[in-house]
């Protein structure tokens, strides 16, 4: 089974376990091809990161491959060009390394020799390139964003922007009948005949060097060369009969778990729908006190995870979930992401998020590789007095949290979502739903959502309800002190989610509609 936000790249997925791969394999094959098919929200440019069960090993790992910052790109030099704020677009956006490539190549290494799997590197790309170099019609998610991008085709965009990424992303190419990126086809044929030395450290490393450089980038070659993604060990915390698992830091997965440790002394079953988005709201907040306290790269600076994470505390705290509780206006984070979820009848299963941050990213085409550069070092920040202040060769805050539900140590549900600030709480609505309320993965992926607080450019304290949940709802939660925004009802905001099932009768996968996926299974 494999779902993804677009229905092209649940089929690479699907193709690869017709082929005798296992979920790894199809993971990164549809981890390939929605880079290419789903350009606004990820990309070979971008980060991603990865939890994976080895059901033959017996083993939960995690892999972080995100880049870092650019040597160059200290904190002096970025407060004294830009002020307070590192800009969003342009080459000085593009100040951390793309980790996405590395990734794909360390899940496909560990199923090649840990899980003994018959696909071929190349195999894995073959969706990809032959999408990127015969087209595809553009989803409806692309159009969409592109139509509302007004900032990245106004005449005042940055003149990095207009010279690179105009030309393939202007929306003027989307009304062509199919969506034909021929350079980044050339690249990924590279990628998938040399491996991934070639984008970190041969020839191609450096042409995307040189068309960064070229429009203020400070990335450099001795960046690319030094990257490494690293396995890293989940975290994990009980959860009614199970365990959620997710990411450490610098990913926010600590917050989404403690999200859940709070709802945990509450009986979710018997709340009607004010309670329930009342109550995983203030949770909410209470969590992200501490990932805005301390969220960095856990590298250079220690994170109390097991402090914010101590059952203890979260009692204490959980005894402030009242009235709606007043917080402080936060930064802009962005979410424009993809989530892949995958497993198969053996039960390995496997939940990638990617991204290139902003939709578009930096908006800077490197060159002539057709290679979208992520800004995702825009997150850092130019406070000196902030955890995640900008330092060279630093791995910024993330907001990518895959995550798995287990029951007696194995996947009982997989599960992924785009949407920056909202990923904990999509996460902790499909949870709740699937766990406490026990609906269908699709039910649970359909039902109304909300999202509190910034996303998107956005800094508001705001409460965003799709109007599915009806005016009494709204009503009600603005009477318990939230600011109620009603929004569409299928709305973009509430992030693209991905689920798979397991148990004793199969899997069973869901896609968002929300997105142009599908959940596929073979």
């Amino acid at each position: 089974m494999v779902a993804t936000p677009h229905r092209l790249a649940s089929e690479a997925g699907v193709g690869i376990f017709r082929r005798g791969g296992n979920a790894l394999d199809a993971a990164v094959a549809a981890a390939t091809t929605i880079a290419v098919v789903y350009p606004h929200m990820n990309g070979v440019g971008g980060d991603n990161f990865w939890l994976i069960h080895d059901a033959e090993n017996g083993t939960l790992t995690a892999l972080n491959a995100a880049g870092r910052s650019a040597a160059s790109a200290t904190l002096e030099s970025y407060r004294m060009r830009f002020g307070d704020a590192i800009p969003t677009r342009g080459g000085p956006a593009a100040l951390t390394v793309p980790g996405v490539v590395s990734g794909w190549w360390e899940t496909h290494t560990y199923s090649r020799t840990r899980m003994r799997s018959p696909i071929a590197w190349s195999t894995l790309f073959d969706s990809a390139i032959r999408h990127a170099r015969q087209g595809f019609p553009p989803s409806g998610g692309q159009q969409r964003v592109t139509a509302t991008a007004d900032a990245l085709f106004a005449p005042g965009a940055p003149s990095e922007v207009r010279a690179t990424f105009w030309p393939i992303f202007h929306p003027e190419r989307l009304g062509a009948e199919r969506f034909v990126q021929p350079a980044l086809a050339e690249t990924l044929a590279l990628v998938a005949e040399r491996g991934a030395d070639e984008f970190y450290r041969g020839a191609l490393a450096a042409r995307v060097v040189e068309g960064a450089e070229r429009y203020g980038s400070p990335l450099r070659a001795s960046d690319l060369a030094e990257h490494r993604a690293d396995w890293v060990t989940p975290l994990r915390v009980p959860y009614r009969a199970g365990e959620a698992v997710s990411l450490p830091p610098p990913t926010q997965g600590f917050a989404a778990l403690a999200i859940l440790s709070l709802l945990e002394g509450f009986d979710l079953p018997a709340l009607d729908d004010t309670d329930h988005v009342h109550l995983v709201v203030e949770a909410t907040k209470v969590a992200f006190e501490d990932r805005d306290r301390y969220l960095t790269d856990p590298t250079l600076e220690p994170i109390p995870v097991e402090h914010c994470l101590d059952p203890a505390r979260i009692e204490v705290r959980r005894r402030r979930i009242r009235r709606a509780a007043a917080s402080a206006a936060t930064v802009p984070a962005g979410g424009d992401t993809i989530a892949i979820v995958t497993a198969d009848a053996r039960g390995n299963a496997v939940c990638v998020i990617q991204s290139l941050y902003h939709e578009f990213g930096a908006a800077i085409v490197a060159g002539d590789t057709g290679v979208l550069l992520q800004n995702r070092g825009a997150f850092f920040s130019l406070d000196p007095s902030h955890p995640n202040r900008l330092a060279p060769r630093k791995r910024t805050a993330h907001t990518l949290i895959p995550s798995m539900y287990l029951v007696d140590g194995r996947p009982r549900f997989v599960y992924g979502t785009m949407g920056g600030e909202g990923q904990p709480q999509t996460q902790a609505a499909l949870v709740t739903r699937l766990v406490d309320r026990g609906l269908s993965p699709q039910a649970a992926v359909e039902a109304p959502r909300w999202l509190y607080g910034r996303t998107w450019g956005e800094t508001t304290r705001a409460l965003r309800l799709e109007n599915r949940f009806g005016d009494d709802v709204a009503t009600a939660l603005a009477l318990r002190g939230h600011e109620v925004r009603v929004v569409d009802a299928w709305s973009d905001l509430m992030g693209h989610a991905q689920v798979v099932a397991l148990d004793a009768n199969g899997l069973t996968g869901a896609s968002d509609p929300r997105a142009d996926g599908a959940a596929l299974g073979w």
